[in-house]
């Protein structure tokens, strides 16, 4: 058994001579420690308050006092029992005795992941209860949890992106030992775990750098949740080092198998290298010696740039990015709906689809109808399909719907269960939201906890949200909307385990799971060393992609995935099937030389390529 943990300027430190505590904050002449019942002034190195207190210990409670009397968390606490207004606690992260010291991750080409929300995944919500569960997600073929934020958010649920302490797990869920033990669990079944983080604002309610460390801010630059975290301008260096080794933090500390980061979009840095490519750097000089480590970037611009291979096939910056363009295709192609962003794919849903399975994005620089002609994204033919994360839905897509219906329940069925087929014997990396895998019944919706004042603020900022679409004009149907406050919208959005057990929900599960066998058995193994896009072509509704895989192992010759999949409203006569090995097909009738496809047809093939 081992012990891990990471060293960090910041924060609580336990050592041989007691606990070091040290606070950046340039703006402030003085700072008091509060450890326990005791108050000792700290010494100002610089920017830093520093003092080592040869008494204190692993479970004691410190906060920071200002010169006003405003008793602060530490930024860089391992662990705030009391929510983010209360004092933080001393924690030894070496005292957690690991047994996964033969885990050295899995390749990225091998990740089907599996996005979870803890508060809703299980009953009781916590990471003990879905440590669990994890059992029956790697029977399933899941091979990567992709965890959403856990840092300190206020009050008792929230999705995690107005999270306020990045070093906390939110003791709503548990201790940092009992997440420990959920990704050591995870580990000893297989499964690689990612943690969502949000490096590109803080939370709302209960960040009190402001107050005292304004230099953490560019009020120079705007974004729609106040000043940029300051990761270019004067002082920033100790900012960008402090989500630098934060990403390190959970990839060390925790034995985290990547990142997911949330929205870099809305991250302002003019620094080269970019504080994204910085984190990757960091990670390879790092952890990322020893084991596999991934990077999967949110980035709405499309900048493919971010997502480039070195000349050894490895990624500079983003090992990959969450694919939006495929599920607004496939989300219009279900549900025919065109509000908002789905403008942009409203027209020729299939071969909209077919491109975004050949070459990840669709969006490559042309102009997006919904950004007023703004040209959106950057040419993506050149990256490996493993480049993309691709998926059916999502927290956001789901969770930002006025009532957080999943797209099963919207779409037509015999359309979203033929796009799930394409996802998950596609090249591309498939991804589920925690619910996919059996249809689960019940929605997400978005939810929170915050103070008074807030919570009305948001409870009415929603509401006014939706009053641009024509199904929310009238403010009754408004008022149905909801109440992101309220404890039933969060308890409305656990999931039902027992659901995967009754007859429609199971039917489900079961081929979700035939599906990741094959992906698992016939496709995954050629992935590795595939250098780019495929090709595709649309003839009246139905979509044929085909893709050249990697090497072929053994000398074997190389392999050509080919997909027919058909989604008009009428069956498709004299079809063409493609050349090589049925792997797959549903819904294909008739006999050699007229085959025809059903409404929702789905037929892959793996073809030998004599001669390279």
């Amino acid at each position: 058994m081992s012990a891990h943990s990471h060293r960090m300027p910041f924060g609580a430190t336990v050592q041989a001579d007691g606990v070091a505590f040290a606070l950046w904050a340039p703006s402030a002449k003085t700072i008091v420690l509060e450890h326990q019942s005791e108050s000792r002034a700290m010494t100002r190195d610089g920017g830093w308050h520093r003092l080592t207190v040869p008494s204190a210990k692993p479970g004691d409670r410190y906060s920071y006092r200002l010169a006003d009397g405003t008793r602060v968390p530490d930024p860089a606490s391992r662990c705030n029992p009391d929510d983010v207004h209360g004092p933080s606690l001393v924690v030894d992260p070496a005292r957690f005795a690991w047994t996964d010291d033969g885990w050295r991750g899995r390749p990225w080409e091998e990740a089907v992941v599996y996005e979870m929300h803890v508060g809703t995944f299980t009953d009781e919500g916590t990471f003990n209860a879905a440590r669990e569960r994890l059992g029956a997600l790697a029977e399933l073929g899941i091979t990567a949890l992709e965890i959403m934020p856990l840092a300190d958010f206020p009050g008792r649920r929230n999705w995690g992106y107005d999270g306020v302490l990045h070093y906390a797990p939110d003791a709503s869920y548990g201790t940092p030992d009992e997440l420990k033990a959920l990704v050591d669990t995870a580990h000893s079944l297989g499964l690689m775990v990612l943690i969502d983080v949000v490096y590109n604002h803080f939370g709302p309610e209960g960040n009190y750098l402001h107050a005292y460390c304004p230099e953490f801010f560019n009020a120079g630059k705007q974004t729609p949740w106040g000043a940029a975290i300051n990761f270019d301008g004067p002082q920033s260096r100790t900012v960008r080092d402090f989500f630098v080794h934060n990403a390190l933090y959970w990839i060390e500390e925790f034995r985290f198998d990547g990142l997911r980061m949330d929205a870099i979009h809305a991250i302002h840095d003019e620094t080269r290298p970019h504080i994204v490519r910085e984190i990757r750097e960091a990670i390879d000089a790092g952890p990322g010696r020893e084991r596999h480590v991934h990077l999967v970037l949110e980035n709405e611009t499309n900048q493919a740039s971010m997502l480039a291979r070195d000349g050894r096939g490895q990624p500079v910056a983003g090992t990959a990015q969450w694919n939006d363009d495929l599920h607004h295709a496939v989300h219009v192609l279900a549900t025919g709906e065109r509000d908002g962003y789905y403008i942009d794919y409203a027209d020729e849903p299939v071969r909209r689809l077919a491109l975004a399975l050949a070459e990840g994005f669709i969006y490559q620089g042309q102009a997006s109808a919904f950004r007023q002609g703004e040209p959106r994204g950057e040419a993506s033919t050149g990256l490996p399909p493993q480049a993309f994360v691709s998926f059916l839905q999502t927290h956001d897509q789901v969770g930002n719907r006025a009532f957080g219906e999943r797209i099963h329940a919207l779409g037509d069925p015999v359309l979203v269960r033929a796009a799930m087929a394409c996802l998950l014997l596609s090249p591309h990396v498939p991804m589920l939201f925690m619910g996919d895998e059996f249809a689960a019944s019940t929605p997400f919706q978005y939810f929170c906890d915050f103070g008074p004042e807030l919570a009305n603020a948001v409870s009415e900022g929603r509401r006014s949200e939706f009053g641009g679409f024509a199904a929310f004009k009238d403010e009754a149907a408004r008022a149905r909307i909801p109440d992101p406050n309220a404890e039933a919208t969060f308890l409305a959005s656990k999931l039902r385990w027992r659901e995967r057990g009754t007859r429609a929900h199971f039917s489900r599960l079961c081929e979700v799971q035939q599906l990741l066998d094959l992906r698992h058995k016939r496709i995954v193994p050629h992935l590795a060393g595939m250098a780019g896009a495929g090709t595709f072509r649309c003839e009246n509704d139905t979509l044929r992609v085909q893709w050249d895989l990697g090497p072929a192992a053994d000398g074997a010759p190389p392999l050509r995935l080919h997909m027919l999949a058909h989604f008009g409203a009428e069956p498709a006569e004299g079809v063409e099937m493609p050349p090589g090995e049925t792997i797959h097909s549903d819904g294909v009738g008739g006999h050699e030389g007229a085959r025809q496809l059903a409404r929702g047809a789905v037929h892959v093939t793996l073809e030998a390529v004599h001669g390279g």
